[in-house]
């Protein structure tokens, strides 16, 4: 539910006239920012008709774009198992040990956590469709030149300054929706965007099936085939996202004037403002002072670990099932494409019913069972083990849209969405798919990964804890600010 925000009508709605002038401080041109009265009532034909349009034109090019982001970053878990039984892989032809292969996947994820707050401020000073074609360029790039890495200190190198171009991508998007829709429209198309990591997981391993087959082609071996496979079409779709990805409602022209006015009306309250110059550093302080943010970023902690091992272990994990070379890759698409389908019912579900805490908390218990049950089960049980990967990675990826929702709708200034999502993914995330990186053991592999298992079911048993004990807060909180008010009338209520 959305923050308990208790704000006088005549401020939480003063009028605006409807020849406003907003000025766009960077290009210094002008748009008129047009606000339907308060007392308008607003037509819902007409909203859900604007809110189509801005999909057609936002959602699909942004999952677009995290569908290639996390394709560059997770096809390293690809590379390490294609043709490991030549020893025509990434780490026999770079001499790599499996600590080091680690400790590459660690420090991407360093850099990803440092330098998210930056790129978010960065994002709205320089305009989203510009910043992350910039991004896109940058990881594109890098994850090309990857295909020429042959020591260790090449791949960990690159693997840090991917990473820095990674890091404002996620973020950025979820901070980007809030300039173009409320608090109770942002998880459903979190999850479409951010369920094309789950597309992109079930294509990376279809893709490297087919590009295994042209291992030694030209002189080189199909991982390096693979990165440079990957890591094209970043590039080139830089060049797109560019020109087609809309900023914001105040400076798009394919919105007619009376739906620019109720674009921006309808966000007045709920909404980030594009062309707004806040007082960035005022809420930055309050935002970093805020105790309850605190426990959002750890219950994203917890369920970083689960995505991030997915993420880059699936291939090992199913080849630890008795899967090998071209067919271990093939066998990683089906949990993506189940938890797909998962991550955009619950994702829905949960802002029909404006639910997002009991959502995600029933859907990391679901993948926390997923996960117990690997774990306690005999090592050559492969085909229960397999439909126990399907289910963990069902509630892992769907508990983090409606999770990333409930954050950005308790939170209203400008700056404080965009830095508290940056914090959130920062300083809950990063830790959390750092520890990721380590838990699935190559020494055992034979056993079934216990350690993993156990550790990503704890994990999400806590996450369902930390949901059910924040939502129990805020339900307290909005009680006991209602309880003090003994005259409502004319005062607009705001909720967790």
């Amino acid at each position: 539910m959305e923050v308990e925000k208790i704000v006088h009508e005549a401020q939480a709605e003063q009028p605006r006239s409807r020849d406003a002038v907003v000025e766009d401080v960077e290009a210094g041109s002008k748009f008129k920012e047009t606000y339907p009265a308060s007392d308008v009532t607003i037509s819902p034909a007409a909203e859900r008709a604007l809110i189509w349009k801005q999909d057609k034109r936002i959602i699909p090019l942004s999952a677009g774009i995290y569908l290639l982001c996390y394709l560059d970053r997770s096809n390293i878990g690809n590379a390490k198992t294609l043709n490991a039984t030549k020893h025509q892989d990434l780490l026999s032809e770079t001499h790599m040990t499996d600590y080091q292969y680690i400790i590459s996947l660690m420090i991407f994820l360093v850099a990803y956590g440092l330098f998210e707050a930056p790129s978010n401020i960065l994002l709205k000073k320089l305009r989203p469709s510009r910043w992350i074609a910039i991004l896109m360029f940058g990881w594109g790039a890098i994850g090309m030149g990857l295909a020429g890495a042959h020591n260790y200190a090449t791949v960990a190198v690159l693997r840090f300054f991917l990473g820095v171009f990674e890091a404002g991508l996620f973020p950025g998007l979820v901070y980007y929706l809030t300039f173009w829709y409320k608090s109770d429209e942002r998880s459903i198309r979190v999850a479409l965007i951010l369920a094309s990591a789950t597309l992109a997981g079930a294509f990376g391993g279809a893709i490297a099936f087919g590009v295994g087959h042209i291992n030694q082609g030209h002189g080189l071996s199909a991982w390096r085939w693979l990165f440079i496979i990957e890591g094209a079409p970043s590039c080139l779709s830089a060049f797109f996202v560019l020109f087609l990805l809309p900023d914001y409602p105040e400076t798009v022209h394919w919105l007619t004037e009376d739906e620019r006015a109720l674009a921006l009306g309808r966000l007045r309250v709920e909404g980030s403002k594009g062309l707004t110059n806040a007082n960035w550093w005022q809420d930055a302080k309050a935002t970093l002072a805020d105790t309850r943010l605190w426990a959002h970023y750890a219950i994203y902690f917890g369920i970083s670990a689960p995505f991030s091992s997915l993420s880059l272990f699936t291939p090992s994990i199913t080849a630890g099932l008795g899967y090998k070379n071209l067919e271990a890759q093939l066998m990683t698409v089906p949990p993506y494409a189940v938890a797909y389908v998962v991550q955009i019912l619950v994702s829905w579900s949960a802002d029909h019913f404006d639910a997002r805490a009991l959502h995600s908390a029933v859907s990391a218990t679901v993948g926390a069972c997923g996960f117990l049950a690997s774990a306690v089960l005999p090592p050559h049980a492969y085909a229960q083990r397999y439909g126990c990967l399907i289910v963990a990675s069902a509630g892992a990826f769907a508990c983090i849209p409606p999770l990333l929702g409930w954050l950005s709708s308790n939170i209203f200034s400008t700056a404080s969405i965009g830095l508290a999502i940056a914090l959130n993914i920062g300083l809950g995330g990063a830790p959390g798919q750092i520890l990721g990186t380590w838990i699935y053991k190559t020494d055992e592999a034979a056993i079934g990964y216990p350690t993993g298992h156990w550790t990503n079911a704890g994990l999400l048993f806590l996450v369902a804890a930390g949901c059910g004990g924040l939502r129990a807060y805020y339900g307290w909180m909005n009680c006991k600010m209602l309880a003090g008010r003994e005259d409502t009338e004319g005062v607009r209520l705001y909720r967790y």
